[in-house]
C-alpha cells in the first residue's frame, strides 16, 4: 500500500506535467512490477544494509526534483540534447528523465555495489513495455528515449561520465534528495552508532533544499541545515554530483546553518 507521503509527492509530480510526459509518469507510478521493485529496493536498503531511503518515496522525490530543474532550464532557454541535435523534442527528453528518475535505484533490490548497472536488468523490460504503450508507432522514439534513460540510470552515481543534459538533470535531482526525512526510518531501526553513519546523521540535519530561479544562472539551489554536519551532504554528496553533471554551468549552489550567512559553492 502506498504511504501518504508517497501519494503526496506523486500528486505533486503529476500536477507539473501534461501530455505524453504526464501519461508516462502515470504509467510508471502505477506499474505493479515497478512498484514492487521500488518497495523491495527500500527493504534491502534500509532493513538489510542500513542505508537511507532508496524506495518509492525517494524515486518519486527525484522525479519531482528533476521536473523542477527541467522547468527552470527550459524557461531559461537552455537546449536539451534531443532538441539541440535534431533527434527529438523536449517532451521526449522529459519522458526519458522520468523513466530514469523513477527507475534509477531499483538495482538496490540486489545490493549496493554497482546498483546503477544492476538496475538495467529490471528496467529495460519495463521500459520496452511502457514505451510501446506511449509510442506504438515509432520505434525510433522508443530507442532514443530508452537509450537516454539508460544513460540517466547508469550515470546517477557519478561513477560513469555522462554527456547529455537530460542525464545530468537526473544526476543532480538524485543528489538533491537529502532532507532529514530520508534517514528517519533507518535511524529509528538502528539508533546505535556505526561506521558510515555520517550519511544518516548529516542527512538528518538538512531542514530544507530549495530549487529556485537563480539570479545569475537558471537554477539556484539553497540547502539549509540545523547543524554543520550537514555540510558533509553538500560537499561530499551533492557537490560531487553537480560537479560531474552537464547541468553544472547552469547552477548556483548555496548552503548555510540556519541563522548564518549562506556559503556559495557555485
Amino acid at each position: 500500500m502506498s504511504s501518504p507521503k508517497q501519494n503526496t509527492i506523486e500528486q505533486r509530480l503529476l500536477k507539473r506535467l501534461s501530455g505524453t510526459a504526464r501519461r508516462a509518469a502515470e504509467l510508471l507510478c502505477g506499474d505493479p512490477e515497478l512498484k514492487s521493485l521500488q518497495e523491495y529496493a527500500n527493504t534491502v536498503s534500509i532493513t538489510r544494509l542500513n542505508f537511507n531511503d532508496h524506495g518509492p518515496v525517494h524515486m518519486r522525490t527525484v522525479a519531482a526534483n528533476a521536473m523542477r530543474l527541467f522547468d527552470l532550464l527550459e524557461e531559461a532557454g537552455v537546449e536539451f540534447n534531443l532538441a539541440k541535435e535534431n533527434i527529438g523534442d523536449n517532451e521526449m527528453s522529459r519522458v526519458a528523465v522520468l523513466f530514469a528518475a523513477l527507475m534509477h535505484d531499483i538495482g538496490m533490490t540486489v545490493g549496493r555495489e554497482d546498483h546503477e548497472h544492476t538496475a538495467l536488468l529490471f528496467a529495460i523490460p519495463i521500459m520496452d513495455r511502457l514505451l510501446l504503450e506511449l509510442y506504438p508507432h515509432s520505434l525510433e522514439k522508443r530507442v532514443v528515449i530508452r537509450s537516454l534513460a539508460i544513460e540517466g540510470i547508469v550515470g546517477h552515481m557519478a561513477h560513469q561520465r555522462i554527456h547529455s543534459l537530460e542525464a545530468g538533470v537526473v544526476l543532480v535531482a538524485d543528489g538533491l534528495d537529502m532532507k532529514k526525512g530520508r534517514s528517519r526510518i533507518p535511524m529509528l531501526i538502528s539508533p546505535g552508532a556505526k561506521v558510515g553513519d555520517i550519511h544518516q546523521y548529516s542527512s538528518a540535519s538538512i531542514d530544507d533544499v530549495a530549487i529556485e530561479k537563480g539570479a545569475e544562472r537558471p537554477v539556484r539551489i539553497t540547502v539549509t541545515m540545523s547543524e554543520s554536519v550537514g555540510f558533509f551532504q553538500v560537499e561530499a554528496v551533492l557537490f560531487t554530483k553537480i560537479d560531474a553533471s552537464s547541468v553544472k554551468p547552469h547552477i548556483e549552489l548555496y548552503a548555510a546553518v540556519e541563522g548564518n550567512e549562506p556559503k556559495r559553492y557555485l
